[in-house]
């Protein structure tokens, strides 16, 4: 699908977004874990998302959708269902790296793959800790999907990750709830605390202090009530649109403001960003709050150690801010950018040469000098979500015409983001 943007001077209005993706991931495997039903209001739209539901669903667990509320009936820690085929997790590497910590602990053997995108990305970070546990898996190549999981007992371990990920932390917390005694993971670079916090709402027991979080099994999980904030991800690309486009001012409504992923609006603020966070608000451990964003000159900046981890998913639409900045942008330490949906740092750099705008890029990062302009081009997305919708907001800022090859790829997380986002232009 191709996707035609042409420059706008300003945008303006009011902006709900999805729900926060990597919320509802949590929400809705530990609801299938949990005894009796769940309700997730506000689930998110994407096509991550619902690969996760299609997943519980093929594993034996009813789930009943309406609208943007998820209605799940819980099958219990031991109620799962041996799949009659391979699950599919799609695109999604948050499905399936977190629902392996649940599968290596059936007592049924399971396969999982995904599209061929999915099928390229290594799951060494994950099977490593699980065969620590007891995990049999099996891997195409040794580290790559689709992977055959031989269910058995698991025993509970501390883990210390190489390389931060959430993904992995949570994949390990998950298998401990069904390990006897306390599972821990221990950070040396704090990650997203979705899972700690949503494991508290199911009445899981879990403690974090000093870096390391800990989990009792075997666990006994109840149903409950939830709402996802809106994904400050996804906010992030309105957050750009809005700085880069003079005259510009948006509001963006209930979004999540967990501190362990506003260090966006905390890095945005140091470089001049114009982010007002009103009526801030708790539900379920989840900060949400409302953000208004105005256009206003911004510097730049680094982007290196721990900082990287803590903005991973929101490099691609900052480096297009980064073009347009005074002092341009230069990011370290982001190894992690190249295996992901595709290989990010390539595809930025591909798509801003495209636009005319220059680029450096290193292993683990680039460098874009500031006080460029966007040219009219055509864009790739390169299948992945992240690059789609970095580069619509770059063409908001171009001298003309952009078209964006593989644009469906938004859908993954956000799929009404290019009628959102010309909507705010002023184009319906």
């Amino acid at each position: 699908m191709e996707q035609k943007i042409a420059p706008a001077g300003r945008l303006r209005g009011v902006i709900r977004l999805p729900g926060d993706k990597s919320i509802s991931h949590r929400y809705a495997l530990l609801a299938a874990i949990a005894e009796g039903e769940s309700r997730i209001h506000n689930y998110a739209t994407g096509a991550d998302c619902r690969s996760t539901l299609g997943a519980v669903e093929a594993l034996g667990v009813r789930v009943k959708r309406d609208g943007t509320t998820i209605t799940i009936d819980g099958a219990g820690m031991e109620g799962l269902s041996r799949p009659l085929e391979e699950l599919d997790a799609g695109n999604s590497g948050s499905t399936i790296r977190m629902l392996c910590g649940i599968l290596a602990a059936q007592r049924f053997d399971s396969k999982i793959g995904g599209d061929e995108s999915l099928s390229k990305r290594p799951m060494d970070r994950i099977m490593v800790p699980l065969a620590k546990m007891g995990a049999d898996i099996e891997a195409r190549a040794g580290r790559f999907p689709p992977l055959h999981i031989h269910g058995r007992p698991l025993e509970a371990i501390r883990y210390e990750p190489p390389v931060a990920s959430a993904q992995v932390k949570t994949c390990v917390l998950l298998a401990g709830l069904f390990a006897p005694g306390e599972t821990t993971v221990a950070e040396k670079t704090m990650t997203r605390d979705h899972t700690e916090l949503a494991l508290r709402e199911f009445g899981a027991e879990v403690r974090s202090a000093k870096g390391e979080i800990t989990v009792r099994g075997p666990a006994r999980l109840r149903g409950c009530e939830l709402t996802a904030p809106g994904d400050l991800s996804s906010g992030a690309f309105f957050l750009a649109a809005a700085m880069l486009a003079p005259g510009s001012e948006l509001f963006l409504q209930g979004v999540g403001l967990n501190p362990t992923r506003s260090a966006l609006l905390d890095w945005l603020a140091v470089g001049g960003a114009r982010i007002r966070v009103v009526n801030i608000a708790q539900s379920h451990g989840e900060l949400a709050g409302d953000l208004e964003v105005r256009h206003a000159p911004f510097r730049g900046g680094v982007i290196e150690k721990g900082m990287t981890a803590a903005l991973i998913d929101e490099i691609p639409v900052l480096a297009v801010l980064g073009a347009a900045s005074s002092e341009g942008l230069v990011v370290r330490d982001a190894a992690e950018l190249r295996v992901k949906e595709t290989d990010r740092i390539a595809a930025v750099a591909e798509n801003l040469r495209r636009m005319g705008v220059a680029v450096e890029t290193t292993g683990d990062g680039f460098r874009v000098p500031g006080r460029q302009k966007f040219h009219a081009a055509t864009l790739d997305s390169f299948g992945d979500h992240r690059i789609a919708m970095a580069f619509a907001v770059a063409a908001l800022a171009a001298d003309g015409e952009c078209i964006i090859d593989g644009a469906e790829a938004a859908s993954v997380s956000f799929p009404g983001f290019y009628d959102t986002l010309l909507q705010a232009a002023g184009r319906e």
